[in-house]
């Protein structure tokens, strides 16, 4: 398995590149979205601080789209390589970009063209996983408190927010500022699952064509409803139900260990036993919890409810290759809250790694390299497979189009 940094919109710059790598991460995760931009946040200059919620969302959806452009990407990826990380996966859409998706709204069709493009654009960057979450709501019902060791700072839950969404409001964020005056209308879990279908079915195809890996993330907090709508995956077991709507080689899992911790009424290594038998996993967020809904708080890695050492060997009983990222952490007392909490976390994270023998290639031996080697080999064939299939439909929509086959014309 790889050790991972989670950087946020604000973050990408070489500093913070040297800081991860100086921490012991081999690989990046990335937000392009700016969640808190014009924000209150962003006002009392917090970005760093996690955002917990309120009537009026986090920020305003849209301010970073020239992020996603693939000479943007490109570069992006080769200033990490530069550093020494490998730029595993973009995390989240731009509410602004699939609003209408969540929503069914009139610019669905639109937007899901937009998205299969830009399936296509991070392909082309050399990128090859997305993290989303399928969510009206997004991230809710937190708040902010010194709950960890030490009395650290840190974010938890001490009851759901029944308040209803504004109009203009998606997934905690402002997409339209022009919104008339009401509330969003609510909708029932069946209909959410729909449009989820929708969305996978739409994009699944390109993604597989691409060799690029879609990973749902659970909601967080994993409560049924939350201000008046429906949640997806808020029962660990909801996680079949997503790989299962549209089976798929690109469909997986954002495996977030803190919210499927905060689930109550199942056996956390179980469950991540039982994904790790599914190939499910796209990539992990590394963090723990005390507590479950409705009344949890986020703890340092070491003293939360989950054995994290237990958690380790279960991925090198699996040989899981993939990445894990302590998304967020408490905050310490000192000059770099985020950053200390940061460190912390990384290097826990790797003496865990060194002492189950659970490292890339040196700790796992020659199998976990022999592992790697199929990956890619699979990976390659998934992409050849797509330029066949792309190169068929152009053949299908063009009967009149020429091409050669060992110098016969057609």
């Amino acid at each position: 398995m790889k050790i991972g940094y989670g950087f946020y919109a604000h973050m990408l710059h070489e500093r913070e590149f040297d800081f991860a790598r100086q921490c012991g991460a081999t690989h990046a995760v990335v937000h392009l979205v700016d969640y808190t931009a014009g924000g209150t946040q962003e006002r009392a200059r917090k970005k760093d601080h996690q955002p917990v919620g309120g009537l009026d969302g986090w920020g305003r959806a849209g301010e970073n789209r020239s992020a996603w452009t693939e000479e943007h990407l490109y570069a992006l990826r080769q200033r990490f390589e530069t550093a020494g990380l490998k730029l595993a996966a973009i995390e989240n859409f731009d509410p602004a970009d699939w609003h209408d998706v969540l929503l069914d709204g009139p610019q669905k069709d639109a937007q899901l063209d937009y998205l299969k493009a830009l399936i296509r654009t991070v392909a082309r960057a050399g990128i090859r996983m997305i993290g989303y979450n399928f969510s009206l709501a997004g991230v809710t019902s937190r708040t902010t408190g010194r709950f960890a060791r030490g009395g650290a700072e840190s974010v938890g839950m001490t009851e759901v927010d029944h308040r209803p969404i504004p109009n203009g409001i998606v997934w905690n964020m402002v997409y339209n500022r022009s919104a008339p005056p009401g509330q969003m209308a609510p909708t029932t879990e069946e209909e959410l699952w729909r449009r989820l279908k929708t969305f996978l079915e739409a994009v699944l195809p390109v993604a597989e064509e691409e060799g690029v890996v879609l990973a749902g993330h659970p909601d967080d907090p994993p409560v049924e409803r939350v201000r008046q709508q429906p949640r997806l995956v808020w029962r660990p077991e909801l996680y079949d139900r997503l790989l299962d709507l549209v089976p798929s080689p690109c469909n997986k899992l954002e495996f977030c260990l803190g919210t499927l911790a905060e689930m109550p009424g199942h056996d956390l290594y179980e469950t991540l036993e039982h994904y790790l038998d599914r190939d499910a996993l796209g990539y992990v967020h590394f963090r723990n919890v005390r507590g479950t809904v409705p009344a949890y708080v986020e703890t340092f890695i070491d003293e939360g409810d989950i054995d994290m050492a237990n958690v380790m060997r279960i991925f090198a009983k699996h040989r899981y290759d993939g990445v894990l990222i302590p998304d967020h952490t408490p905050q310490m007392s000192c000059d770099a809250p985020w950053h200390a909490g940061m460190a912390y976390a990384l290097g826990y994270m790797n003496a865990l790694q060194r002492t189950v023998g659970a490292g890339s290639g040196r700790s796992c031996g020659g199998r976990s390299i022999h592992r790697r080697r199929r990956h890619r080999r699979l990976d390659l064939v998934r992409r050849i497979k797509g330029r066949v299939r792309r190169l068929l439909t152009q053949i299908r929509d063009n009967p009149r189009c020429t091409f050669y086959v060992r110098g016969i014309r057609w």
